[in-house]
Parts: structure tokens; sequence; C-alpha cells
């Protein structure tokens, strides 16, 4: 199938559509809350599709309603050919539910898939496992990977870390994802599982990268302030840490700071590192638009 020097490299596309109406699996990834929790999924049940993290690569997740497309990239025959199995038995599908309906915090996620390879429908050759396998290492991989699988991906990875870490886990398991014990982006993280802004109750969830990043635009000079607050639960900001994050941060800006303090908070804390925490440490500091910002109540981004 390949020549003997020439690496095994094949791409194909997976498609996915929930059978549930109230559930749009595209309106989900393209919500920035809910983005990494069916990331986390995705990539947890590709892992177990192979038996490996890297046993299959994602390249770029698509939106096209009502269809989440998920364009993937095999380097070696053997991951393709356990890809193959675990999706022709069903065993895919089966962990997919699974890992949407922990990490979304519902209670199913009901899902039609389908598998492509350029014009070929492999569905329809399944039996065939061998034509199945010369389809997709015809189709090459027509793009790097996306930045935004980088960025999630790595996001993902330092959360398990220092959870990991955090439990006195061997850094060896640190290396599978396929744990029970991984914080849930999305899902309940703490026994608050709801909590009152303005009146509104709001969903507690990890914070997102897309928080991350919001938080540290908006937040300006009183990240100081938001530290002090948050550090009264968190001993990662105990003083002097926050005196040193500003004089080690002092030349990239307010930016960096700020960035710097919630990202010692998010590796600290794990799935503890709430957005309930953060609104309410805000709330402290009168610092209401950010607040606002962060549960999506004004669509305009603060100046």
């Amino acid at each position: 199938m390949a020549g003997s020097s020439a690496p095994w490299v094949g791409s194909a596309y997976l498609f996915l559509q929930s059978t549930c109406k109230t559930i749009a699996l595209p309106s989900l990834y393209e919500s920035s809350q809910k983005k990494p929790s069916v990331f986390k999924a995705l990539k947890l049940a590709l892992a177990d599709s192979t038996g490996s993290v890297n046993g299959v690569d994602m390249l770029k997740v698509h939106c096209s309603h009502p269809h989440l497309i998920v364009q993937l990239k095999f380097c070696k025959q053997e991951n393709c050919r356990r890809f193959l199995q675990s999706y022709r038995e069903g065993v895919l599908q089966e962990s997919l539910q699974n890992h949407l309906q922990l990490s979304l915090a519902m209670t199913t996620v009901p899902l039609e898939m389908e598998l492509k390879a350029g014009n070929e429908h492999l569905d329809n050759m399944l039996k065939d496992e061998d034509r199945c396998l010369e389809c997709i290492y015809r189709e090459k991989p027509d793009r790097l990977r996306d930045e935004e699988i980088t960025e999630l991906e790595e996001y993902l990875k330092s959360l398990i870390l220092h959870q990991n870490i955090n439990n006195n886990l061997p850094a060896k398991d640190c290396a599978s994802l396929n744990s029970p014990s991984l914080p849930s982006q999305g899902s309940s993280p703490s026994p608050q599982v709801t909590f009152l802004f303005q009146g509104q109750q709001f969903a507690n969830r990890t914070l997102t990268p897309d928080d991350h990043q919001k938080f540290a635009k908006l937040v300006s000079k009183k990240w100081k302030q938001v530290g002090r607050s948050l550090q009264r639960s968190c001993r990662a900001l105990r003083d002097p840490v926050i005196d040193n994050l500003a004089l080690e941060y002092d030349r990239e800006g307010l930016y960096e700071q700020a960035y710097q303090l919630l990202l010692r908070f998010i590796q600290s804390e794990g799935k503890k590192a709430t957005i309930a925490r953060l609104i309410a440490a805000l709330e402290e500091n009168g610092l209401t638009s950010l607040a606002e910002e962060l549960l999506g109540l004004h669509s305009h981004e603060d100046s």
C-alpha cells in the first residue's frame, strides 16, 4: 500500500450529528464556554478508539449545521485499523456519547456518525477493512493542524498535568487522557452547581481559555485587587506571589500580568478554578461590567 521508505499517512472526515432535536453540536462547539468540553470529549473518545492519545490527530473541527465535521489524520496504518474496528463495532460512537454526556453534564447525547475519505462513503464498505484503509491512505491531509486545535490541546494538557500534580499522581500518568479523575470543563466542577449574579442563576463551570483571555484583556489595573480576593481561598496566590508577578511581568504590561495571575489560579485549583469564584472576586472589586462580559450578558467587548 505504501512504499517501504515512505511513512503511512492518511486522512478522513468524521461527520457527527445529534439525533436529539434540542442538541446542536455545531452550536455547542461555536460557544466559547462549551467548546473546551466538546473538544475534550472528542479527544478522549478518539484516544479510546485507537488505544493511544496520539493514535489519531485532529486537524480541524468544522461547524456545518447540523453536522460537526472532524478532519482526522492517521500516521500509522495500525492506528487507522484500530480506529476503523472501533468505528465499525460502535465502540467509538458509544465512547463519544459517554464523554459528551460527562463533559456537558447532560443526561444523554445520542449521535449519528458518518465516515468519509474523499468522495468515498466508508460506512458502505466497513466490512472490507483493507479497502477502507486504501481510501484513507489515498487522501493525504490538505492542511496542517489548525491553531485553535493546538491551543485547546495545550490548555487541556495543562489542566490535566496540574490536576494530577495536585492529586500527587506520578508524572507518567499525566500522559494518559483516559482517566476518570480528569477535570470536566463545562460540567459541575464543584459542589456549587449554580450561583447567583444580579438576581439571575447561572451554571457553575470550570474557567475556559476564552474566559482567561477576556479577563486578561479587560481587567486592566485592578488585576492585583482581584488576585488578592482570590488569594483568600487559593494558596498559590498567597503573598508575595502577586507582587512578584507585578515585577516579573512589568515590561510585558497589564495584559500579561493579569494573564499570569489567572494562569496561576487555574494551574493550582484545577477543576475548582470556576467561573463562580472569579465572578465573586470581580463583584467584590466593582468589576461588574467584566463579570457580565464573562457571563455573556452583553455581546460587545469593553474598550
